[in-house]
């Protein structure tokens, strides 16, 4: 091993750090090239050591124990892929406190333990890197903290679950309720056996979370972002929405204007042909609208082994090259050295176009009772459909709306499921035309 080699210690030998692994033997010569010296992955630290990875592990010293890895004063820069927030968080400020350059792709921790973590590292003199934390393999960190940082982010859009991505376009393509498709999602390791953080958006809103702070430079925990997940879309809604030129997707949504942001995260009818609206699959894209750059899109890989493990070992190649110059600090984290307080526009608050389902008995007069709620609340409707009747069974009535206020929609929707001839819950959509 060379002098001018930087040694990296990994906590975490799980998917992704097993992806990290095999890229480091398959790509490790080109990387010394890039760079001008290897890196060197010499300790590994995982609670089951027995498990075959499938990689090989010869000449790299194991562990149970993290603190072996962050101790360790051979290493020179710190892995953590362990993920969630109890041990990750112990994980990673005791790498900050004794002074190694941290790489991790953990969103949830970041988005609940940011500011913690970021001023112990400026603190203590150290860097933080996680591209990998939003999008996979996908550079869109990077390109909001340099590459559009001279710009004023006006919005950012994301579709940052390929889980919920992969359900939605299983639905639309097999005509499936959201059960078959999930289930499918697990089968082929598209979603957890526990699949809970990402089907209800959960990891949307750390994720977005992360992505505020980079845009707008202001910092918004994910307890501030609305988030509804897919878990009551249906096929019939996937149907209407190619109706009416649309189609589903679980969108992240963050937009700054006039000193506030909004931020939520939700099920969105897009146009069916814009560009979020043909991402497929397991796929992630993130569309960037700045003042003077206008849109620019990122899509690739938003999960998966190998495609994460790219952007980890990038970020150790960035950390690695300013350990070796000693050009640590260039750029904040966040690209900024402070991120600003801001007010958090209330949900109720916005205005938006809407489709809304109601499951209702065919019976004269119910429609009128329908419009009425909304009428009463200023809501205009711009288009009604209703497939097929039944003297016997509740059918779909779908309507679309002209904009309308959040907070009077729900309490007309709250109206309209009281009534007698309504068999179930509405079902409520957002409306994104300008995609």
């Amino acid at each position: 091993m060379a002098e001018s080699d930087v040694r990296l210690g990994l906590v975490g030998l799980g998917t992704i750090g097993t992806g990290v692994v095999q890229l480091l033997r398959e790509h490790g010569e080109s990387i010394a090239e890039r760079l001008g010296f290897a890196l060197r992955l010499v300790r590994i630290a995982d609670i089951d050591l027995v498990r075959d990875r499938s990689v090989p592990l010869e000449g790299i010293e194991l562990s149970t124990a993290w603190q072996d890895v962050t101790g360790d004063t051979g290493v020179d820069v710190v892995i953590e892929l362990v993920g969630g927030r109890g041990v990750a968080r112990s994980i990673v400020l005791g790498a900050i406190e004794a002074g190694k350059p941290l790489v991790t792709a953990n969103k949830a921790l970041l988005a609940h333990h940011g500011r913690e973590v970021f001023r112990a590292a400026e603190e203590r003199g150290t860097e933080i890197a996680f591209e990998a934390s939003v999008g996979g393999t996908i550079p869109v960190l990077r390109a909001l903290r340099e590459g559009l940082c001279a710009d004023r982010i006006e919005s950012v859009w994301g579709i940052v679950n390929g889980t919920c991505n992969f359900i939605l376009t299983e639905m639309e393509e097999g005509g499936e309720p959201y059960e078959a498709c999930l289930k499918r999602a697990q089968d082929q390791g598209y979603a957890e056996p526990d699949p809970t953080f990402d089907v209800d958006g959960t990891d949307s809103a750390h994720k977005l979370a992360i992505l505020v702070g980079l845009a707008f430079g202001v910092e918004v925990g994910p307890e501030a972002i609305h988030t509804e997940g897919i878990e009551r879309i249906t096929p019939v809604d996937i149907e209407y929405a190619r109706r009416f030129g649309f189609r589903v997707k679980l969108l992240a949504i963050a937009k700054s204007q006039d000193g506030a942001v909004e931020a939520h995260v939700h099920p969105t009818m897009i146009p069916g042909e814009s560009v979020l609206g043909r991402v497929t699959g397991s796929m992630n894209a993130v569309e960037i609208r700045g003042r003077m750059s206008g849109p620019t899109l990122y899509y690739g890989a938003g999960a998966g082994a190998l495609p994460t493990a790219s952007a980890v070992v990038a970020d150790v190649m960035e950390l690695a090259r300013s350990l070796r110059t000693g050009a640590t600090g260039r750029v904040p984290p966040l690209g900024t050295p402070r991120l600003r307080p801001v007010s958090v526009r209330r949900v109720e608050d916005l205005e938006g176009h809407y489709y809304v389902r109601v499951t209702a008995l065919d019976r004269p007069g119910v429609l009128s009772r329908i419009t009425g709620a909304l009428g009463a609340r200023g809501i205009s409707i711009e288009s009604v459909l209703q497939l097929g009747r039944s003297v016997s069974q509740a059918v779909p009535v779908v309507l679309t709306t002209h904009v309308a206020k959040d907070e009077a929609l729900r309490a007309a929707l709250r109206e309209i499921d009281s009534l007698g001839d309504v068999t179930g819950p509405t079902q409520l959509i957002r409306i994104e035309r300008e995609i």
